[in-house]
């Protein structure tokens, strides 16, 4: 049969290692399933979530015509949103005080005055 990027099959796991799944479609073609394909989010063990002889459906994410072997994806399949938490921004200056750039224009005249009487004592 032939095989397209975007086409959704269903294999059967034949293999796991540390990187991945490997997926026997068909007689003639075999995939892998990385393990940053199979769910959002970190993976520690892949056997968590995959086991030899398991029934699978993939979406094909990348195909190699002369090996006849593709790249799969779980993950695309999936309908679970991964979000990732963002860290809360620290402010160095309070937030409900919005004085913006009026501090800087207050000192700006002492500055030059400073700095003019510094080039003028050379």
């Amino acid at each position: 049969m032939t095989y397209k990027i975007g086409d959704i099959v269903t294999g059967v796991v034949t293999g796991i290692q540390p990187y991945g799944a490997f997926v026997l479609v068909d007689d003639e073609f075999q995939g892998l399933i990385h393990i940053s394909e199979v769910k959002s989010g970190y993976i520690k063990d892949i056997a968590e979530y995959l086991e030899i002889g398991q029934e699978v459906t993939v979406q094909i994410i990348d195909i190699d015509e002369y090996t006849k072997k593709c790249s799969l994806s779980l993950r695309s399949l999936s309908q679970e949103n991964y979000t990732r938490r963002y860290r809360k921004k620290h402010f160095f200056t309070h937030p409900h005080h919005e004085i913006g750039f009026q501090s800087l224009a207050d000192n700006m005249p002492a500055w030059i005055d400073e700095a003019m009487t510094r080039l003028s004592d050379k």
